[in-house]
């Protein structure tokens, strides 16, 4: 079939079609009160923060590295029972590319932290600045200063 008949084919099936707009997908149950995101304010928890990052330094961190180097000692033991196969190369080569994935993992845990930890300083600095902001519009008004007229 050509493009020509294929667009007549096209433009005969739309004719008895009613022509318009439809949403695909769109969400048609009830929201929840709050709105559909589900909270009714912005809020930032200091203290989740502050748990989080404490989790990550006492937990996850010090987790992750033991299971590098578990990983490295169980590795390094198939090297040697593997020596002078292609499969002490292959292993050897796995082992390096484990060391790099440990090694961006925890960069990228600490990074998390350090951001966790961060992030409570920037939202109180980011509250202080637009006090401020609004601080000097917020004045009283001329009128305020007025007497009211006496009453008779």
């Amino acid at each position: 079939m050509g493009f020509d008949e294929e667009w007549a084919s096209s433009k005969a099936a739309a004719a008895g079609q009613p022509v318009g707009t439809r949403l695909d997908g769109a969400y048609d149950g009830p929201f929840p009160p709050s709105g559909p995101g589900g909270d009714k304010d912005l809020n930032s928890s200091a203290s989740r923060k502050k748990t989080a990052a404490n989790d990550i330094e006492t937990d996850f961190e010090p987790n992750t590295k033991k299971a590098g180097a578990w990983a490295d000692e169980a590795n390094g033991t198939a090297v040697k029972a593997f020596a002078g196969w292609a499969t002490a190369a292959g292993l050897t080569k796995a082992q390096e590319t484990w060391g790099k994935s440990v090694a961006a993992l925890l960069g990228r845990l600490a990074g998390e932290k350090s951001a966790l930890r961060g992030t409570t300083g920037l939202f109180l600095n980011n509250d202080i600045g637009v006090g401020n902001d609004f601080g000097p519009l917020v004045k009283p008004s001329s009128l305020s200063q007025v007497s009211p007229p006496p009453h008779s």
